[in-house]
């Protein structure tokens, strides 16, 4: 039987949330992302965005107004929200991209509406399917065919929603813009300097350079960061 709840104490380092107001929380549905990496759509409205005083009122948002992430309707206080995703509440006509901060936090960043129409998704595997077509399995849980296959693993997919057209393709390579996702640098913006095997070489804006494991590497970008939103943040990590 799958638990709805789970202490505060226990949950994620992640989630950027107040362990000591009560006891339990509510825990995510399954969803595509990882635990680490997703926190339920309640939690996010009351912890995150702060648009809900409590757990009951952040339910009653949900059942009779609507919230959508990434251009679909959710009804479900549990439904899991992670990395990338974008949370809308028409009615306010407001738009939150969930990121991570600077010390390895879920955090929710304001984006405008035509950013709110596309998303990054990281490629986490592919396989071949019927057709000689490639099917590209994406980190949000997304599966998109593909004609060519021209994608690697850990490639990231900017795409449109809710129709998942791909509209651009940022390669895991030498000079792009990359996000950290996991380590003691999680939430870093920063370039990739050199790629050997399972890890990879970052070089930061101070021409620092550190080594990570590819797998803590999520590219946002070729020239710099392909959101909006991840600019916005990053920049705020600068001013610290």
């Amino acid at each position: 039987m799958v638990k709805n709840h789970m202490k505060r104490i226990a949950a994620p380092k992640t989630w950027l949330i107040d362990r000591k107001e009560s006891k339990f929380i509510t825990r995510p549905s399954p969803g595509a992302h990882p635990l680490q990496h997703g926190i339920a759509l309640s939690v996010a409205m009351r912890e995150l965005l702060r648009v809900a005083k409590s757990a009951n009122e952040a339910k009653k948002i949900i059942k009779h107004k609507d919230v959508f992430v990434d251009k679909r309707k959710r009804t479900e206080d549990g439904h899991m929200v992670g990395l990338m995703d974008i949370i809308e509440f028409p009615q306010l006509e407001e738009h939150y991209r969930i990121l991570i901060d600077r010390k390895g936090r879920l955090t929710a960043v304001k984006a405008d509406a035509k950013e709110a129409a596309t998303k990054l998704s990281k490629i986490d595997s592919k396989s071949k399917v019927s057709g000689g077509k490639i099917q590209l399995n994406l980190s949000d849980g997304r599966n998109i065919i593909a004609d060519k296959d021209s994608y690697k693993t850990g490639d990231t997919l900017k795409i449109s929603l809710p129709d998942q057209k791909i509209l651009d393709h940022f390669k895991l390579d030498k000079g792009a813009f990359v996000m950290l996702i996991g380590g003691k640098h999680s939430g870093m913006v920063a370039s990739i300097d050199e790629i050997s095997g399972r890890k990879v070489i970052i070089k930061t804006s101070k021409n620092q350079k550190f080594e990570t494991l590819k797998r803590h590497v999520f590219v946002v970008g070729k020239d710099g960061p392909a959101l909006e939103s991840i600019k916005q943040l990053a920049m705020q990590k600068n001013t610290k």
